[in-house]
């Protein structure tokens, strides 16, 4: 269960008089297609005060209602994005709530969850959380809630006496690293601490989410590499060009981290989760794993489905993300394990960082952050990807709210909440024009810096309006080079896990 708080967000505390209105009256939104928790149909979603108070037929329009027809366009879910690097407090001038939070909100996505890092101090304490709360107020325009994070290994204490306090402060979970975050105050985990953080977290319903590549194989190749034993071009080593850093990030890290979550997931009975899984070399152990029923979930992340190793440039540092981007064929199997149901859901991993971090003038991968600034084109990008695999629109439509709303609510534990159009869910819902085509251009990105590999890319589907409780906090519909027009008020609420 997750209950929401206003004081964080910097919520109004009183309505404006139009604002009591909008709340007293109901709203009639009407599609002939509506993903409803039910499927596809023609439907229309009847809300009153921020609710959706019932899914009706597309004719069933109360005469006292406002109605909002939308034609053919598509409603659906608004996107719970689980996997945010939103970097505030501490590195706003990566990231921050305002930009992050916008940015979100012109893509669809009404609620996020934000990472334990890269904020600094990163959320490994209940003091550390609060400082978040505080930086949040008044700048979030999407609701939103925070992961705990467990750190610790042989070398380094961890954090296992903070976690029953983080639980009761409302975390959403807690996530982890089982290799080095590039981050000095997020240190990775080793089989120990987690153990020691799995026993905490038994009967409580919360899941562990890990980062899921493993040391020993990434150091090898690094010194195979560095050695001229691995990539080596006429007898040298070149960090520029992508395969070197692939090579550099193999299938085996990513192998050995999962078989030991799997372990793991047989001696203790509480959710554990896979994040941005990149190597479909695990989704045969993965598969059995779900068979066996062990209490396991997976995402994979919109990069890893759009792009491929063959087609990266030499020095385009702005694709670097760990664990790495892989081949065709492995994106191909990922789309494949996404549709068959072994990967869960999607979420961006929407990691920015400052533009000199990423190093493009040396171009070297070894020297650049890794991480992909994706946040609000999740929607498109999976949407062109899916309808280019499957000539069944309408299952299309499902699978899109699934895996970017419906399966990351469960995962939050916002089910009953967010992530469907059912009655009794806050109405947080998007409407996508799936026919509109268009190319990716700066003024389409939101987030703070402007450097992302999706600049060119040709999509399809648009978001048109973006509703967070029934309030309009995005309208896409610009003419004239206007890209879409932000809410000014930020209706954003914090909403806490409870257990």
């Amino acid at each position: 269960m997750a209950q929401e708080t206003n004081q964080a967000s910097g919520a109004a505390s009183e309505e404006t008089a139009i604002g009591s209105w909008k709340t007293s009256v109901t709203w009639a939104f009407r599609s002939t297609r509506v993903v409803t928790a039910e499927g596809l149909r023609p439907a229309t979603l009847l809300v009153r005060s921020g609710r959706i108070e019932e899914v009706t037929s597309w004719e069933a329009v109360p005469t006292d209602a406002h109605l909002r027809d939308y034609g053919d366009l598509a409603i659906l879910p608004g996107l719970v994005d689980t996997h945010v690097h939103i970097n505030d407090p501490g590195r706003t001038h990566w990231e921050g709530f305002e930009t992050a939070t916008q940015a979100a909100a012109a893509g669809g996505v009404t609620t996020v969850v934000d990472m334990p890092l890269n904020s600094e101090p990163e959320t490994i304490t209940v003091a550390a959380l609060e400082a978040k709360r505080g930086a949040a107020a008044g700048k979030a325009w999407v609701d939103w809630m925070a992961w705990g994070g467990v750190v610790g290994n042989h070398d380094q204490g961890g954090n296992e006496a903070e976690i029953a306090a983080l639980i009761e402060a409302g975390v959403a979970g807690f996530k982890c690293f089982l290799v080095n975050s590039g981050i000095d105050g997020f240190t990775w985990v080793d089989e120990a601490q987690l153990r020691k953080a799995l026993s905490v977290l038994v009967g409580t319903g919360l899941p562990l989410l890990a980062h899921a590549e493993v040391a020993a194989p990434i150091d090898w190749a690094t010194g195979e590499i560095n050695a001229g034993v691995l990539c080596s071009y006429d007898g040298r080593v070149d960090w520029r060009r992508y395969w070197t850093y692939l090579a550099s990030r193999p299938d085996k890290a990513e192998m050995e981290a999962v078989s030991l979550l799997i372990r793991l997931a047989r001696e203790f009975p509480t959710p554990l989760h896979i994040v941005h899984l990149s190597s479909a070399e695990a989704l045969p152990m993965i598969r059995k794993a779900r068979k066996a029923g062990l209490p396991l979930t997976v995402e994979t992340c919109p990069q890893y489905l759009w792009f491929a190793a063959e087609d990266i440039p030499d020095g385009a540092t702005e694709c670097k993300c760990a664990p790495p981007i892989r081949d065709k064929a492995n994106r191909d199997a990922l789309w494949k394990g996404l549709i068959d149901g072994t990967i869960d859901m999607i979420a961006t991993d929407h990691s920015p960082c400052p533009p000199e971090m990423k190093n493009r003038e040396a171009g070297r991968f070894d020297d650049a952050w890794g991480g992909i600034a994706s946040l609000g084109l999740a929607l498109p990008i999976v949407w062109t990807g899916v309808t280019r695999r499957l000539k069944d629109r309408s299952r299309s439509l499902e699978l899109l709210a699934k895996w970017l709303a419906t399966e990351p609510a469960r995962l939050a534990g916002l089910a009953g909440r967010k992530g469907a159009l059912a009655a009794g869910y806050d109405a947080d819902l998007v409407v996508m024009d799936p026919d509109a085509e268009w190319t990716v251009a700066e003024a389409d990105l939101r987030f703070r810096h402007k450097v992302s590999p999706y600049r060119g890319a040709q999509l399809h589907g648009r978001v048109l309006e973006t509703y967070l409780r029934g309030e309009c906090i995005y309208w896409g519909r610009g003419e004239g080079g206007v890209r879409g027009v932000i809410d000014p008020k930020a209706h954003g609420r914090e909403l806490r896990r409870t257990v």
